[in-house]
């Protein structure tokens, strides 16, 4: 059975928090502004479409040639998603990005090969929630465009409300951070019942 709302949950919280491309979105936008960013947000999108597709094709083969891997992929991602939650938890408000010259599509596809936020993401939402329901190929690619969507709109998001967002974070820190840690354990705990 296909747990609609835990995978909703997982995917936004880890596309959400704070990560390489997140961060870079928002401090291209506050220092270049919206539009001007955009085409490095679209660089993030076709690369995180890249590295989704990649990782469901991985996930997928590995699911056919060992099926008793399921477990130790349930136990991987629960440990996973716990470690996330101490994390996110443990995070401070700060969130500081590097300042550089105005960024490239191609240097916003790139950083998707190197970001093992988006491998983990993918390989977890993978293995734990759509491959032990679905294996069609139109299925599979379905969820890649899914994961897609959610994945690269976070740097849209933090673009568009890069510095709200500092804000909001900093202010209310510590109950943000609290709701996504218990929002993670409950995905963890949820992969077992």
């Amino acid at each position: 059975m296909f747990h609609l709302a835990d995978f909703f949950i997982y995917c936004f919280i880890t596309a959400y928090t704070p990560g390489a491309n997140n961060l870079l979105s928002m401090s291209n936008a506050a220092r270049l502004g919206f539009k001007r960013s955009v085409r490095f947000n679209l660089g993030i999108t076709a690369g995180f479409f890249i590295v989704m597709s990649l990782c469901t094709i991985f996930s997928s083969t590995l699911y056919t040639i060992l099926p008793k891997v399921k477990i130790f992929m349930q136990i991987l991602g629960a440990a996973y998603m716990l470690y996330l939650a101490w994390k996110v938890w443990k995070s401070s408000g700060e969130l500081k990005a590097e300042n550089g010259k105005e960024a490239s599509f191609m240097a916003g596809m790139i950083l998707q090969f190197m970001n093992p936020k988006i491998y983990i993401y993918a390989i977890t939402a993978m293995s734990l929630y759509i491959l032990p329901v679905y294996d069609s190929v139109p299925a599979l690619a379905g969820f890649v465009l899914v994961l897609t969507v959610i994945g690269a709109s976070s740097s849209y998001v933090w673009a568009l409300f890069g510095s709200a967002f500092c804000r909001f974070f900093a202010k209310h820190s510590k109950g943000v951070n609290l709701v996504m840690a218990l929002l993670l354990v409950y995905c963890a705990v949820s992969l077992f019942l």
